[in-house]
């Protein structure tokens, strides 16, 4: 079995230094990156990252950004390490998808356990997996597979398509749609959801069939007997 990359992210040496031996004690394989710009070059050069222990104050791009251009494409696992003990902070991280806040000075070993846990909690089960007529949704690795062929999708594509999967045979209107895919945060037009639409229909191919129009209301996911 390979071992999970962990992806550390510090702008101090010493810092990486400590946390990548404790990680290599627990058999992960770590790689380093000393500043926001590697980081992000590295994620999506590697692509199969397990999790992500990022510092907050770095040069270039700070954590807080990193975390902004990462979220818009993966929900890969995110630690932040800050020297600050600020709640507002912690919140921050929070609001951006963080899935563990630790502040510096901290244990290595607590550190190691958090990972862990984390680890636990967003790990590949047979329930990320879901198969419905031909398409393949891996909630998990956020990659969708119809008829064996991977497509590339949108951040939101994909959260667009895995709540119409999950709603089968559900009448949606526009409103419900954006509510549940957007989180309540978007206020813009509910025309958005048509622009995803003809996207995602065009990425599926015949697929996007499955995806019906209802005329005055909104969409229907529907698979073909």
């Amino acid at each position: 079995m390979d071992k999970l990359k962990i992806l550390v992210v510090d702008d101090e040496s010493r810092m990486r230094k400590l946390v990548k031996d404790f990680l290599v004690r627990k058999d992960y394989d770590v790689i380093e990156a000393e500043n926001g710009e590697q980081a992000i070059d590295v994620f999506f050069t590697k692509k199969d990252i397990a999790l992500i222990i990022l510092d907050v104050m770095m040069p270039k791009l700070d954590g807080w950004q990193v975390c902004r251009e990462i979220r818009q494409y993966s929900k890969v696992p995110i630690i932040m390490l800050t020297a600050k003990g600020d709640e507002k902070d912690e919140l921050q991280g929070f609001d951006l998808g963080v899935d563990e806040y630790i502040s510096k000075p901290f244990s290595p070993k607590i550190l190691v356990a958090r990972v862990e846990a984390v680890l636990r909690r967003t790990s590949i089960t047979e329930e990320e997996l879901t198969d419905v007529g031909g398409i393949v949704l891996d909630k998990s690795a956020h990659q969708v597979k119809i008829d064996g062929s991977e497509i590339e999708l949108s951040f939101k594509e994909f959260e667009l398509l895995t709540y119409f999967v999950t709603n089968q045979g559900v009448a949606l209107s526009r409103e419900k749609i954006l509510n549940n895919v957007w989180n309540y945060d978007y206020f813009g037009d509910a025309r958005t959801i048509d622009t995803h639409v003809k996207k995602l229909r065009s990425k599926m191919g015949q697929k996007g069939d499955y995806i019906k129009t209802i005329w005055g209301l909104g969409y229907k996911f529907e698979v073909d007997a």
